[in-house]
């Protein structure tokens, strides 16, 4: 069958099209996205706004007919932090499914962890052990161990990149360079979130494979040395902790415009590494994770593997 997944997230509106059947590896058929920055939308009183809501309704209509051009049997529609946070977010939700008739479902933070250790178990399989699983998007950071295909713990820290760029380093959003001292308080700021969740971690037990998703982490890898995207998804990449370290002092020495003139970099989320790559830095060390290897599959192929495993024979 022919699936399409409608990710709605604090960047981006993702699409992602997939031939697939339980038991079989999803096939990717189309992949298409778009810049929303949905999360810059929902204002100081909470509220997203009008602006934002008319940007999400356009973005899912596109969407809507893409799934439609390629002949989708099913979509699946979700949203995750930046409607969360918005106080009319589900009033929101629900003029878009009049208007659509696309019902997006919103996901919990743990409901993100979960899906997204699943995927990553699958990815690696079993001889991968004990998995702990490290997320960062654009509104939170979402943490995830266990041994089986549902993770034992699963944690979300209102820690994304995004949200972090926006409460710290607001110049960097305009292509300037990333103030010092706001990179040290934001560095304190999640070492202090990410001591309870540390603790909850490292009392399910050490992981025998550490291992990272989302673009924040696949972009400071690629920064690091990785493997471009152009190599394909079965290379190997790591992310170690002395190359982000060194990454680390080399963000916050220039302006996010020159940043995303480097390879590896969206010129759309430049503004957002160095945030990312503080917060990465500051996961790693209160986990005390060395290294970690870079996963492409994520929260979207959770949605699909979760959705085919509920069909049964089918």
């Amino acid at each position: 069958m022919r699936l399409g997944v409608l990710d709605v997230g604090s960047n981006t509106v993702h699409l992602l099209v997939v031939d697939a059947h339980r038991g079989a590896h999803p096939t990717p058929m189309h992949d298409d996205r778009a810049v929303l920055r949905l999360a810059e939308h929902v204002g100081p009183d909470d509220m997203l706004s009008k602006a934002g809501e008319k940007a999400l309704l356009h973005a899912v209509q596109n969407a809507c007919a893409q799934a439609e051009k390629q002949g989708c049997d099913e979509l699946l529609a979700l949203v995750t932090s930046a409607i969360r946070d918005a106080a009319n977010g589900l009033e929101v939700l629900d003029r878009i499914r009049h208007r659509t008739g696309v019902d997006l479902q919103v996901l919990t933070g743990e409901d993100e962890a979960r899906l997204t250790f699943l995927a990553v178990r699958r990815w690696f399989g079993w001889s991968a052990g004990r998995l702990l699983v490290l997320d960062i998007g654009g509104g939170s950071l979402e943490l995830a161990s266990g041994v089986d295909e549902d993770p034992d713990v699963a944690l979300s820290l209102p820690l994304g990149a995004g949200r972090m760029t926006r409460r710290f380093l607001p110049d960097a959003q305009h292509g300037g360079r990333p103030d010092l001292a706001a990179l040290d308080k934001l560095d304190s700021y999640a070492a202090e979130l990410l001591g309870p969740a540390g603790k909850k971690l490292r009392g399910a037990g050490r992981p025998d494979l550490v291992a990272a998703t989302s673009k924040t982490f696949r972009t400071l890898a690629r920064l690091t040395g990785a493997a471009p995207y152009s190599a394909g998804l079965q290379v190997p990449r790591e992310l170690n902790a002395d190359g982000l370290g060194q990454l680390v002092g080399f963000v916050s020495r220039i302006e996010s415009s020159a940043l995303a003139e480097l390879r590896g970099v969206s010129p759309d989320r430049a503004h957002q590494v160095p945030a990312g790559a503080v917060v990465a830095s500051a996961t790693m060390r209160e986990l005390d994770v060395r290294c970690v290897r870079i996963c492409p599959w994520a929260l979207r192929e959770g949605v699909i593997l979760r959705r085919l495993d509920s069909l049964g024979g089918v």
